[in-house]
């Protein structure tokens, strides 16, 4: 069940401009800066910790020492060379980390000076920023009832930015949320196991299957994105109130204390339901509030993944 959102206008995505304003260039390189620092100086070293290669891969082929695992001895290559040799394994480094963005009309609404949409194309450019950094592959799937974007993963630094673009200029054609046929879509493209980091707001109640099913393969993250008001109404009088994927309205009495305390209330139950839907589903949850610092929970999460 979706909350139902105050009437705030939702926040334009990027421009429609002919070729790339210097506005939109300004953007760009706003969120660059602030994903590469926090990377530098909060992030990289509990990424690497966390999310390493997956496997092993062949390197190469030596003498036999005392103490080696028999199992590893190559025995053509004994034969040839009329001593034992085994063979060298080191763990595989490449990593794919694949970051799917909700841009639903839910994700529109923002009361912060920013909608969930924005933030969470600042997320997607930190954990892109930080993938890359560490050599891995990023790649980038937007969504909303439908597929609206796929960028394949790639390595290097002009990757990242081209996801950083390709997440502000978006036009969504979609209003609603397919989390569903996201999953299904990742599934069937991934080819080797990889980190997906899922941001949304998870209103969409039929995911799990999919979800589920992905998760089996993949190492899957729920980047949760609230906004404040989703969670207490302020005390403005009479407030119209429309769902943003549905457009139902309704009209809340916010000066009643009662109603004020069963939203909150009812918001909490939401909150709490999500996070033991996703965790039932095999997925781990960073739950994240658009008034407040995103690197902080992000830092947290790693770490906390690193002591296990």
């Amino acid at each position: 069940m979706r909350f139902v959102l105050p009437l705030f206008a939702r926040h334009e995505r990027p421009e429609e401009a002919p070729g790339i304003s210097p506005d939109f260039r300004r953007r760009v390189r706003r969120i660059e800066v602030r994903a590469r620092r926090f990377v530098a100086s909060r992030i990289l070293g509990d990424y690497r910790s966390v999310f390493r290669g997956r496997g092993i891969e062949f390197s190469e082929v030596r003498e036999y020492q005392p103490g080696d695992d028999v199992r590893l001895i190559d025995w053509n290559v004994t034969a040839r060379m009329g001593a034992p040799y085994v063979k060298k394994y080191v763990e595989e480094r490449e990593l794919t980390v694949m970051l799917a963005l909700d841009a639903s009309a839910s994700t529109g609404v923002g009361t912060q000076g920013r909608s969930k949409a924005a933030y969470a194309a600042e997320v997607a450019a930190l954990l892109a920023f930080a993938a890359v950094a560490n050599n891995d592959r990023a790649g980038l799937l937007v969504f909303t009832d439908r597929i609206e974007r796929f960028v394949r993963p790639a390595r290097g630094p002009r990757h990242a930015l081209r996801i950083v673009r390709d997440l502000l200029a978006l036009q969504a054609a979609g209003q609603g949320t397919d989390l569903a046929r996201a999953a299904a879509f990742l599934a069937r493209t991934l080819r080797r196991r990889s980190a997906v980091f899922i941001l949304s707001d998870f209103f969409d109640p039929g995911f799990d299957d999919a979800l589920r099913r992905l998760a089996v393969r993949h190492d899957v993250i729920g980047v949760s994105i609230t906004d404040p008001r989703e969670l207490e109404l302020p005390d403005v009088g009479l407030l119209v109130a429309r769902d943003a994927e549905t457009g139902a309205r309704t009209t809340i009495d916010t000066s009643d204390p009662e109603v004020r305390r069963a939203y909150a209330e009812r918001a909490r139950e939401l909150v709490e339901r999500r996070r033991r839907r996703l965790a039932s589903l095999g997925v781990e949850e960073i739950a994240l509030r658009t008034d407040r610092d995103y690197v902080g929970p992000i830092a947290r999460f790693m770490r906390r993944r690193a002591r296990r």
